[in-house]
């Protein structure tokens, strides 16, 4: 498959999470054809006249051959992209990229932390692991946030928090008026010293801003977590999905062909990176 010619997908529902955040669930025109990926992994989305960019599938493979990739209106393509509604057609490329490493991190403790938006590629590792969960050990997800809106998923938390030796910890950075908020306030590090985790026997999976990243690496190498086993999804001016155009281009690397998932120790320093 020519992965650089896009493919017919429609929109077969839609889901509101905030008045700017959507999620797509798709599936390719081709009757009886299913997209194969891997958790991790991304796409490009495009519409004729709004051009395309990538997104990061937001679910695990489906039976049915749907996927889906949940979506912040922020520029020229993703408002495009919000005007479609079931039935409508758009285009894809993909899959692309690396993805989570299920097989790598299986038996050891998993501490997955996300910013924001940052919880969409996470949550497709989070559901695969769910429904093989005997095969992982104790999981620790910290998820922050700028408001209590912002917490994408959120009707999901309390099916999260009954899986089996499971923590979920939230933090906002703001409360605005009128809004009710029990829980932390502050940045996702300051949830550090509620976690109970064996930085022996852990796996970090991350995904938010390159400085939120940052923090949390540094952080968490302090805590005496291996560099080895922190991997971080990075997700900047990817372009063409093959590597071809330089755009995403990080020293010797390319987001989008080597990344978007890297090990911590790949990237950390690399030039016109804040890792």
């Amino acid at each position: 498959m020519n992965l650089q010619l896009p493919r017919e997908a429609v929109v077969i529902a839609t889901k509101d999470h905030a008045p700017d955040t959507k999620t797509f669930k798709l599936r390719l025109g081709d009757e009886g054809q299913k997209l194969a990926f891997l958790v991790g992994q991304f796409n490009m989305l495009g519409m004729p006249g709004f051009g395309e960019a990538p997104f990061t599938f937001s679910s695990p493979p489906q039976p049915d051959g749907s996927f889906e990739h949940t979506i912040r209106a922020v520029g020229r393509v993703t408002k495009g992209l919000f005007k479609l509604k079931e039935g409508d057609v758009l285009h894809v490329r993909g899959p692309f990229g690396s993805a989570w490493p299920l097989e790598e991190v299986k038996g050891k403790d998993l501490l997955i932390v996300a910013g924001g938006i940052g919880m969409v590629p996470l949550r497709p590792f989070l559901l695969e692991v769910f429904g093989k969960r005997r095969e992982y050990g104790k999981i620790v997800i910290l998820f922050g946030a700028r408001t209590p809106d912002e917490l994408v998923y959120h009707e999901e938390f309390d099916s999260w928090r009954s899986q089996p030796d499971t923590t979920l910890l939230l933090t906002v950075d703001e409360v605005p008026p009128a809004k009710e908020w029990n829980g932390h306030i502050g940045v996702v590090t300051g949830l550090f010293p509620e976690m109970n985790i064996d930085p022996d026997n852990a796996a970090v999976l991350t995904c938010g801003p390159e400085i939120m990243m940052r923090f949390v690496a540094r952080g968490l190498l302090l805590r005496r977590f291996s560099p080895s086993r922190i991997y971080v999804s990075l997700e900047r001016r990817m372009r063409c999905g093959t590597g071809h155009c330089g755009h995403c281009q990080l020293g010797p690397k390319f987001v989008c062909k080597d990344g978007p998932v890297f090990r911590y120790e790949e990237v950390s320093g690399l030039p016109d990176t804040l890792l």
